[in-house]
């Protein structure tokens, strides 16, 4: 596909309603203290390499929660949302392959292509991308967000949470008119996460008997994706009953609560903990059987530790791998969970738990934080 040419600009700032986090670590409930402020911005127009889009949907994930509550502490103020998808407006100069009117998924870790980092298959996250993410910038530099002269920063180099974003054209890979905005958004993050860490560093076969610790929207999306690829046997595990219930309805073959699981001496080939606790991880660890994986997504605080028996990994031959993103490279790995969606073996649909307006993002970081949801996508 040819570059697309530069649309002439209406305006050099367009005026955008967005969802910006004035304040982190603020009482709960959110709906109450409200540190989420939807209000009118100025959005500068797309630079060489960058890309305007009009955002379709956006996922409330707890990589969003995180900075509000304090546990991944980010610059602000800052416009939320890193899980979205969109259509492609304006692209700026040096822009290929892309055309106008084109549906795109966002991901939250660029790839520069040039790093060390880079280099690395999706193992490691890109260090330029890391360090612009951290600084609330997109990855070409800067920002392109302020309110009333002063700059607000990008979260995750996306901010899917307004009408309209812009975005290094390494933050968007481009997907098929027929996936619904909602499911193109899940694709982003959900999907990648937590099906990417089957895929990439668990090598998950048919053969394989997995486990998922965490049934979020993350571990519940590695959960589709195990049964997806049909593994031999499928063990969910998590606290929560209505959990455990919906996870038993789509097909998994035993539903249990953690302590259940260490009681049965549940052991698998291979093992995904989502849910970003430190006694998660010791739960997963323990469910790992002789020569298995345990792959761990999830984003304990800062400072949390776990406690592990290292004889069990020498002595079982066993392996514990981190990864990020599910190890995933997105223009590489989107177009397989694309295609096993349109195949109809991967039913995305089911993690969405809720649509909401964007005025509802503080009632939605509440829902969150309770539990009570899995994924809630908010439409434009």
């Amino acid at each position: 596909m040819s570059a697309s040419p530069v649309q002439p600009q209406e305006a050099a700032v367009r005026k955008v309603r967005g969802a910006v986090l004035e304040r982190i670590g603020g009482e709960r409930p959110y709906a109450t203290s409200r540190p989420i402020a939807v209000r009118e911005l100025d959005l500068e127009a797309p630079g060489p390499g960058e890309v305007l889009l009009k955002i379709e949907a956006a996922g409330i994930c707890h990589s969003d929660l995180s900075v509000v509550d304090g546990t991944r502490p980010r610059p602000v103020p800052m416009l939320l949302g890193h899980e979205a998808a969109g259509r492609v407006v304006e692209c700026g100069p040096g822009v290929e392959g892309l055309e106008l009117g084109q549906r795109v998924v966002l991901t939250f870790l660029p790839r520069c292509g040039e790093c060390r980092e880079c280099r690395t298959e999706g193992r490691l996250p890109c260090s330029r991308g890391s360090q612009s993410n951290a600084a609330g910038t997109l990855l070409s530099g800067g920002t392109r967000l302020s309110s009333h002269g002063t700059p607000v920063a990008h979260h995750l180099g996306v901010s899917g949470f307004a009408a309209h974003a812009v975005v290094d054209r390494r933050s968007l890979v481009p997907v098929g008119s027929d996936v619904p905005p909602e499911i193109a958004a899940l694709l982003g993050c959900a999907v990648l996460t937590g099906g990417g860490a089957l895929l990439n560093p668990g090598h998950a076969t048919p053969e394989a008997s997995v486990a998922v610790v965490g049934l979020g929207g993350v571990g519940m999306a590695g959960l589709l994706t195990a049964l997806a690829i049909g593994c031999r046997r499928v063990v969910a595990v998590d606290s929560a009953p209505h959990k455990l219930e919906l996870a038993a309805a789509w097909g998994a073959h035993d539903c249990l609560a953690p302590a259940e699981a260490e009681e049965q001496g549940v052991q698998a080939d291979l093992v995904l903990e989502a849910a970003g606790h430190p006694r998660a991880f010791e739960t997963a660890y323990r469910l790992v059987g002789v020569g298995g994986t345990l792959v761990t997504v999830g984003l304990p605080a800062p400072g949390a530790t776990s406690q592990i028996e290292p004889l069990a990994l020498t002595a079982g031959a066993r392996a514990v791998v981190g990864s990020y993103l599910g190890s995933a490279v997105p223009e590489r790995d989107i177009p397989v969970f694309e295609s096993m969606w349109r195949e109809g073996r991967l039913p995305l649909e089911r993690l969405v738990s809720g649509r909401i307006g964007l005025d509802q993002v503080n009632e939605g970081m509440d829902a969150l934080a309770d539990g009570t949801a899995l994924r809630q996508v908010i439409l434009f």
